[in-house]
């Protein structure tokens, strides 16, 4: 009996030491502009960037719709950044990427769809002004805390 019990405490410890690794640590290293480093492949780094510049294309395209006052055009620059632009992530990328890194992503990528759901339904410029603005901070945040390295790791 204190076998199995000895043998369950392992396990669990082994579990979460891999959660951790895998889930909310990454693929990290220190760099020397006191961000995190987070190690991916040229690949990866591609994707993640392609994200970052398609978050750009989207403010963008948001500040021009409401300048226009577009409210269809708001929505497709919003919706182009949402959920759809992570469809062909590689898969190796979630496990690279720490826990922190991804609760910013994710609620950016949503935000940016609810925002294009705002501009179709609601249609306030003010709001929509008001939305991107707060969006905005995950980036400014983002970019505060991350950079991007290819690396072996």
């Amino acid at each position: 009996m204190k076998f199995l019990w000895t043998a369950l405490i392992a396990s669990w410890l082994i579990i979460g030491g891999l959660v951790y690794l895998f889930f909310i640590k990454g693929s990290v290293i220190e760099a020397n502009d006191q961000r995190t480093a987070i190690v991916l492949t040229e690949g990866e780094r591609d994707f993640v960037l392609a994200e970052m510049r398609g978050f750009l294309t989207a403010v963008q395209g948001v500040l021009e719709g409401v300048d226009e006052k577009d409210m269809k055009k708001v929505a497709q620059a919003a919706k182009a950044a949402g959920a759809v632009a992570t469809k062909n992530m590689p898969g190796s990328l979630p496990r690279k990427l720490p826990l922190a890194f991804k609760q910013m992503g994710h609620p950016t990528h949503n935000a940016f769809d609810e925002l294009a759901v705002e501009a179709s339904d609601i249609g306030d410029a003010g709001q929509v002004i008001n939305k991107l603005s707060t969006l905005m901070n995950n980036c400014v945040a983002c970019h505060a805390t991350y950079k991007l390295v290819v690396g072996a790791k």
